[in-house]
């Protein structure tokens, strides 16, 4: 079959597969995360939790957009992470948390502003896994085939 060759050698990735990659680092996340709050304490499981928090927002933009860069798979979750932050200066959040443990996970309760660096981190590392994670399974733009597949 023609092409057949080339897609294997060097194309993108499907789809389905970073789909599944990135579950995967959802998954992974979320386990580092309650691992972190339960062995740390005070604000160095507080903050890592922050970082980790936008780790995961990163992993569900690429479940939800696989073809997303790294990049904008970043750009996405920081902006995601800062607006749930910003908005916890009114009381939707901390109203809804008292109600939801569910709300209180994703949305907190109070602002504060360490918060938003923490989140910072995490996009970048994010983005930096993500990066290496296209530049291994040729997703980088350059890449042998990329031309070929889009």
């Amino acid at each position: 079959m023609p092409g057949t060759r080339d897609r294997a050698a060097g194309a993108l990735p499907d789809p389905v597969r970073i789909r599944l990659a990135a579950a995967g680092a959802a998954v992974v996340t979320v386990g580092a995360g309650l691992g972190l709050r339960a062995v740390a304490a005070g604000n160095v499981g507080k903050y890592g939790g922050d970082a980790l928090y936008t780790v995961l927002i990163l992993a569900l933009v690429v479940v939800a957009v696989p073809r997303a860069t790294p990049l904008t798979a970043a750009a996405s979750a920081l902006a995601v992470s800062w607006g749930i932050e910003f908005l916890q200066l009114s009381e939707v959040p901390a109203e809804l948390s008292r109600r939801s443990a569910v709300a209180r996970l994703v949305l907190g309760s109070t602002f504060d502003p360490p918060d938003l660096f923490w989140y910072a981190v995490g996009a970048a590392a994010g983005w930096l896994v993500h990066t290496a994670a296209g530049s291994v399974t040729g997703r980088r733009a350059g890449s042998p085939g990329h031309e070929r597949c889009r």
